[in-house]
């Protein structure tokens, strides 16, 4: 497989171990159909768009938008954030083709209520990384 393909196993990964499944926060890549959009979620955009330091390498930013119901204040999405953070900030995913992938610092915006469902308030997190490939 190729360098993108391997990175989006990797971020992907993180959200179907079962850790994340006990953290109980529905997660589904951008585009995907299932996405129930009545109630919290996480939507996830990985986004390659740096060159790495060789060609089976890509730096990046991933952004997830954080789906939470309106009107309930920024408390939920900071735990979110927070619990995102435990899985991403400072760590490395490795593969068994032995590519690396690492998380640098993470931030977070509050956008307000979403264009598509008022229900929800959408905020945006997004942290930068790196796949190191091999060849």
């Amino acid at each position: 497989m190729g360098k993108f393909k391997n990175l989006q196993d990797d971020v992907f990964s993180v959200f179907a171990s079962s850790a994340w499944e006990a953290e109980d926060i529905k997660s589904y890549p951008a585009n995907a159909l299932s996405v129930d959009s009545g109630s919290e979620f996480l939507r996830i955009s990985v986004i390659p768009g740096g060159r790495g330091i060789n060609l089976n390498s890509v730096s990046g930013v991933m952004i997830i938008d954080i789906f939470t119901s309106a009107g309930e204040g920024p408390s939920r999405v900071s735990l979110i954030a927070d619990t995102l953070d435990s899985y991403l900030v400072g760590k490395s995913l490795s593969t068994v083709q032995g590519a690396v992938t690492q998380f640098t610092n993470s931030s977070l915006d509050l956008i307000g209520r979403d264009r598509d469902n008022t229900a929800l308030h959408r905020s945006v997190y997004s942290i930068p990384f790196n796949y190191f490939g091999v060849s």
